[in-house]
Order: structure tokens, then C-alpha cells, then sequence
């Protein structure tokens, strides 16, 4: 079985350099235009499954790709794949000269994140590998000999494939993945391995770290 794991277009909150956590933002133009491309450059995949992450912006990354590479199939909704919970910090800027939460705090999520205790009435990057990997634990173990689409998000994404990583204590794995960038996962006899690491599909010169802190 392959799983193609998508990271979601681009919101105005990444442009802003916003936190998002659980908020249900809509992809912006920028966010739409590199789904589009992405899903036209995968023309050549059939896809049996589809599964989202319910909020918005992974919602509408699927149906992009999924429409502009001509695979006419539902979508499913899984919680377990949504981003980490900012809780308090949702929404908050966090670039330098305008950073809105406590800096050093920020700092431990993005430099240390595996011993990150959590955002204030949110979650801590633990949490978040546990149950993104159940899921695609589980998705594994089907050995179904079928393709996946599965659209996520960035911390999620990370956290889903932190175990598969040649050094799972770079938890970030250099940056945050790109908007619609896609690692493709190979599973066979309920075993996974990453056979393509942040691959995109649009022009490099594109492809931007929006929380460079």
C-alpha cells in the first residue's frame, strides 16, 4: 500500500505568521494555486481512499487534489489527524517585533518540541504523536494493497511520522513542512516506511518556512 500525506494549502494566518491549531480557517489564494498544481501534477495517481483532517483548510486541500487529479471518490474525516490544540495561543502572532505569547515558551516548541509541556489549555507535542501515529498505525495494519490520500497538518504531520524518521529527536526534521508538501509512506506486511520526504509538486521558489521564529 502507498499513503500520500499532505500537508494543507496556505491560510492568511500562515502569510501572518498565526498559530492555528484547532481554528477552522479557509485556504487563502496563495493556498488554493499550489493544491491546484499539486493535484494536476498527480494526475497519474488513483487514489482509492481519501482521509481529512475535518478542519477546513486539510478539507479543501482534498477536495483540490482530489478533483484536479481526476479521482471522483468521498472523503473521510478522522479526528485524529488534526493539528495540535494551540489552546490559548491560538490565532496569536509570533514573529519577532510582533510576537504575541510568551517567547520563550514559543521557542521550547519549536527548538525542543519533544519535551515541549504544551500550549495553556491546549496540547503538548506527546499527545499529538500518540494519536496521530495510532492512526496511521492502524491505517498500516490494513495491508490492503491500496493508495491513500491523507491531508493533515504540519505539527500532525511531523508527529505522525516522527517513529519513521532516520532521527526521530529532530522532531521539525530541518523545518516545518511546506504548504502541500507530500511524504509518501510504503506499507507492507503492517510494516511502514517513508519513501519520499516533503516532495513538492510546485515551483521551488515557492515552497516557504511562514514560522521562521
Amino acid at each position: 500500500m502507498l499513503i500520500y500525506i499532505v500537508r494543507h494549502g496556505e491560510t492568511n494566518s500562515n502569510d501572518e505568521g498565526r498559530l492555528q491549531g484547532w481554528s477552522n480557517d479557509h485556504l487563502n489564494d496563495n493556498g488554493v494555486k499550489l493544491a491546484l498544481i499539486t493535484g494536476q501534477r498527480m494526475q497519474n495517481v488513483k487514489f482509492d481512499a481519501c482521509i481529512s483532517s475535518p478542519l477546513n483548510r486539510a478539507r479543501e486541500t482534498a477536495e483540490i487534489i482530489l478533483r484536479e487529479s481526476n479521482n471522483n471518490i468521498e472523503i473521510e474525516y478522522d479526528n485524529r489527524i488534526k493539528e495540535i490544540n494551540m489552546g490559548d495561543w491560538e490565532h496569536k502572532k509570533i514573529r519577532p517585533g510582533e510576537c504575541e505569547i510568551d517567547e520563550e515558551a514559543l521557542k521550547k516548541f519549536f527548538y525542543n518540541p519533544l519535551t515541549f509541556p504544551g500550549c495553556p489549555n491546549g496540547e503538548n507535542t506527546e499527545q499529538v504523536c500518540n494519536r496521530t501515529q495510532e492512526f496511521l498505525k492502524e491505517l498500516v495494519s490494513r495491508d490492503d494493497n491500496k493508495t491513500y490520500l491523507v491531508v493533515t497538518h504540519g505539527c500532525a504531520l511531523r508527529a505522525m511520522l516522527n517513529y519513521l524518521y532516520d532521527n526521530p529527536n529532530d522532531f521539525w526534521q530541518g523545518h516545518i513542512p511546506y504548504n502541500v508538501s507530500v511524504s509518501i509512506v510504503e506499507g507492507l506486511g503492517g510494516e511502514a516506511k517513508i519513501i519520499e520526504h516533503d516532495k513538492i509538486y510546485y515551483d521551488k521558489s515557492d515552497a516557504e518556512d511562514k514560522y521562521d521564529i
